[in-house]
């Protein structure tokens, strides 16, 4: 900070500014607050999610090997695929103090119908169905994840901030407007010695 002239407007002045700080550095200390409760919410959301992918995924695994014991290997890779395309996956934003947080879609996706198959087998639809139920339970762990690394950055931010304001300006305003005081209160006694000795 540069050196200010010790006259009572700088340290009215002083005053006011310390006032904002410590204003900003509360705002920022409840910010920080709130963005570590939502991290740790949205992180166990994150795992729930991955949890129920994994279940999800092993399942369509052993579907999949169900499909290759009846079909063999290169009876799944030829078999018919569904066409692409499919539902539109609409997400919903939440905003936190002006952070946007996706809503994880709520959707059933299901692939489409495929072109008759010569050899069609449950096995093979099963494995269909079972991988297409894993679309859904990716996008909702996509959204947490990318809600994760929003509210780490932010916070990361939020937190350089409030220190800079606790640790740096703060004192630095704390130390001025003290020594300005302390310049000041010898001055009104030096006035009054010399005002007190001219009475004489």
């Amino acid at each position: 900070m540069a050196d200010l002239t010790p006259t009572r407007g700088a340290a009215l002045a002083l005053a006011e500014e310390k006032s904002f700080i410590e204003t900003g550095f509360g705002f920022l200390d409840e910010k920080r607050m709130l963005l570590a409760a939502t991290l740790l919410k949205e992180l166990a959301a994150w795992k729930a999610a991955r949890d129920h992918y994994d279940q999800a995924l092993q399942a369509a695994r052993s579907a999949m090997q169900a499909a290759i014991l009846r079909h063999g290997l290169e009876g799944v890779q030829h078999y018919p695929v569904a066409p692409t395309g499919g539902a539109d996956i609409m997400v919903a934003t939440a905003n936190l103090l002006g952070l946007p947080l996706m809503q994880p879609p709520d959707f059933a996706w299901s692939a489409a119908k495929t072109p008759d198959c010569i050899d069609a087998s449950s096995q093979a639809e099963a494995c269909r169905a079972a991988f297409a139920a894993l679309v859904p339970l990716a996008a909702a762990m996509a959204a947490r994840q990318g809600n994760v690394y929003r509210l780490i950055r932010e916070y990361r931010s939020t937190e350089r901030r409030a220190r800079a304001l606790e640790n740096v300006l703060l004192p630095e305003t704390k130390a001025q407007l003290a020594a300005i005081n302390d310049y000041l209160d010898e001055a009104d006694q030096e006035e009054a010695i010399r005002i007190r000795n001219a009475a004489r």
